[in-house]
């Protein structure tokens, strides 16, 4: 239970990825925050307490959310969405949408993030964690736009963890391959799902990276990539 009595922030918490995620923090003793942009759909629960009707993209909605949470321990961001399109084909509300899904969502949340942490009682300091993608890491071409915006995420998590570091605020990012979940599979189904990493197992990274006795690692983008050949 390293977490217990901690509250935590989860974007993208109802996603193949977020559920895991989510039980696995509740499960070290957290308290989650929510996010979500429908209303009426989803229930809090113990310790799920779930926010409606918060458009991560939107400036004020995301101010708001986190405005409105207790003080926080750590904010992971996983909410963001894929495109595949080659240069040619992507045009420019294409190569925005991906921008606003995966960089805006996790600038926003960064930066209330850690603007709840610094005016908290208690001296500051805390974990942000980020997504990346192996896209990004290792391009192969084919979803330009989506590579760009993973790229700039990589390149935020670590200007943050030299800017948030005097305050004891450590930033890292998991950066996965194809994750192991339904969506992807009925999308490949032709692909060697064993090697794709799975939810559980990026959420125990994640929890790492959160973990109060993980004090040495910041502006880290962690491979997580699944098994070899």
């Amino acid at each position: 239970m390293e977490l217990q009595g901690r509250q935590v922030v989860v974007t993208g918490g109802v996603g193949g990825l977020g559920g895991a995620v989510v039980d696995t923090i509740v499960a070290a003793g957290a308290v989650c925050h929510l996010p979500v942009r429908e209303r009426g759909a989803r229930q809090s629960e113990g310790c799920i307490r779930y926010v409606e009707g918060v458009d991560l993209t939107d400036e004020r909605a995301v101010a708001s959310f986190f405005a409105g949470c207790p003080p926080l321990w750590a904010s992971v961001h996983l909410a963001g969405g894929y495109g595949a399109a080659t240069l040619l084909e992507t045009g420019l509300a294409d190569f925005r949408k991906q921008i606003d899904l995966n960089l805006v969502t996790a600038f926003l949340c960064c930066r209330e993030a850690a603007r709840n942490m610094r005016d908290r009682g208690g001296g500051g300091g805390g974990r942000l964690v980020n997504v990346g993608s192996r896209a990004a890491a290792v391009p192969a071409g084919g979803s330009i736009a989506y590579t760009v915006s993973k790229a700039a995420v990589a390149a935020l998590t670590q200007a943050l963890a030299v800017e948030l570091g005097p305050q004891s605020i450590a930033v890292n990012a998991i950066v996965p391959s194809t994750i192991d979940t339904p969506a992807n599979r009925a999308a490949m189904p032709g692909a060697d799902h064993d090697r794709w990493p799975k939810p559980t197992e990026l959420a125990r990274a994640v929890v790492w990276l959160i973990s109060p006795q993980q004090t040495v690692t910041s502006g880290a983008l962690l491979p997580v990539y699944g098994r070899s050949p």
